[in-house]
Parts: structure tokens; C-alpha cells; sequence
């Protein structure tokens, strides 16, 4: 299936169930969060294509060390760690410390597919 590079469509079929928010209004339709349930074989797929990616990216160094996001041993706590020390570091040289922190909302439904094919060309990721 990786070497074909085909992705059965039958497997890209999720069924949603709204989960209500905590404490929210159930008559607002912004209280709820959807939840994907997808094919067993579907997530099994996903699993296989990020080992490898993942191998792709580490053997060629192509992530940041500062990159803690969706990286196995690499958890916000190490960032924060590294925050905090930063701060730390500038406060002992009498220096100012400013932080801009982004939450861009929708971030995975705004993804620009174009651009994310043509980086996997520029760092060469293999297509399977």
C-alpha cells in the first residue's frame, strides 16, 4: 500500500461524535469539540508513515533542536525548562526579557497543501 502510494478512500471515512465542553451551553454549537473516530487499518497506516518520517528527519537533521512539538522524548515541559532558563539567564545580566506565544486557532484545518507538498520535495521526504 506505501510502496503504491495509495491511501484507500474507504479508510480516509471518519464518524464524528460531539463531545459537549465542560460547563458549556449544550444549545451553542461552539460547546462542543468533534472527535474523529477512524478506521483501525487508517491509524495503523498514519503510525507506519510517521516512524518513517520521523527516521527521515532525525537522519537528516532537518528539525530544529527547538522543536518540541509532536517529537517522541521532546515534551513542553524540556521547552518551558529551556524558557525559564533563558529569562533566568537575561535577569542575571540585568537584561529584559520579552515572549510572543501564538495559538493559531484551527491550525490543522488551515494547513496550505501546496506548500507543505513542495517543503516534503525541498527536504526530500520519501513519498512512501
Amino acid at each position: 500500500m506505501l510502496n503504491l502510494r495509495y491511501f484507500p478512500t474507504s479508510w480516509k471515512t471518519a464518524v464524528i461524535v460531539l463531545i459537549l465542553k465542560p460547563g458549556k451551553d449544550p444549545t451553542d454549537p461552539q460547546s462542543y469539540r468533534p472527535i474523529s473516530l477512524l478506521p483501525v487499518l487508517s491509524k495503523i497506516a498514519e503510525k507506519i508513515i510517521l516512524a518513517r518520517l520521523n527516521v527521515h528527519l532525525d537522519k537528516n537533521n532537518i528539525l530544529i533542536p527547538e522543536q518540541h512539538g509532536f517529537r517522541p522524548r521532546h515534551s513542553t515541559t524540556h521547552q518551558l525548562l529551556r524558557v525559564v532558563e533563558f529569562i533566568k539567564e537575561a535577569n542575571d545580566r540585568n537584561q529584559c526579557t520579552a515572549a510572543v506565544f501564538l495559538d493559531i486557532q484551527k491550525a490543522f484545518d488551515r494547513v496550505w497543501h501546496t506548500g507543505l507538498l513542495f517543503k516534503m520535495i525541498t527536504f526530500k521526504i520519501p513519498p512512501h
